[in-house]
């Protein structure tokens, strides 16, 4: 395969497949990464799950296969969530041309929210008691995925993100913290959304040569450290 656009016929029939299957709170979304990151999202079934439409960015996950962070990105029974507040149980898979790059990613995003809430008001019922062993939660892969509309919305996320995994806010950060803040922006492929320069440099209040100076240094310590 060469493009996501040669099997296109067949990814419909399997998104319909799936949705069917599942029903209408079962989210199947065909990404051609190859596009424009803020416009991954070639064709979506049951797209009310998280709000989405064709022509929306793809999320975080995609961008750690395109910056190479990941190298087997299929990830399976993982959990997610919307910018609304939605719980999803979601499974991912990527496809690569003749050539070995990444050109897409079907994805597979089942609503649980109501059905976890259920599960906690029979669990209150029961007295707490529960013949399950371990929450089937805990037997899930540990992926953070961000699911938004946009790549603006995505970015805000990361930033976020990325001062959470630092520990200090901004206007607390030394040299130290901000290029630890963006090593891990690099590291997740946030740097190859457009424009993600001057929201940075906003976020950390830093210019755009202190901005290229970090990142040229953080690269080289990488490259030093392999």
């Amino acid at each position: 395969m060469k493009k996501i656009e040669d099997e296109i016929q067949t990814f419909k029939k399997l998104m319909q497949l799936f949705a069917r299957q599942f029903g209408s709170n079962c989210e199947v979304v065909l990404h051609d990464i190859t596009r424009d990151y803020e416009s991954t999202i070639v064709d979506i079934v049951n797209g009310h799950v998280s709000g989405r439409k064709v022509g929306d960015s793809g999320t975080n996950l995609g961008l750690e296969v395109l910056r190479g962070t990941k190298i087997d990105g299929d990830r399976f029974n993982y959990i997610s969530n919307t910018q609304d507040g939605k719980i999803l149980r979601s499974s991912s898979v990527y496809f690569y041309n003749d050539a070995g790059k990444v050109i897409g990613a079907l994805c597979v995003n089942q609503d649980i929210t109501e059905s976890l809430r259920l599960e906690k008001y029979i669990y209150e019922q029961n007295g707490g008691y529960s013949l399950i062993p371990n929450s089937p939660t805990q037997e899930n892969d540990q992926v953070e995925e961000f699911i938004t509309s946009n790549v603006a919305e995505l970015l805000d996320c990361m930033l976020g993100q990325a001062q959470k995994h630092v520990g200090v806010p901004p206007q607390s950060m030394t040299r130290e913290h901000k290029l630890a803040f963006l090593k891990y922006l690099d590291e997740k492929g946030a740097l190859l959304i457009s424009k993600y320069s001057e929201r940075t440099c906003k976020f950390l209040n830093i210019s755009k040569f202190t901005f290229y100076n970090y990142l040229d240094t953080v690269r080289k310590n990488s490259e030093m450290a392999k």
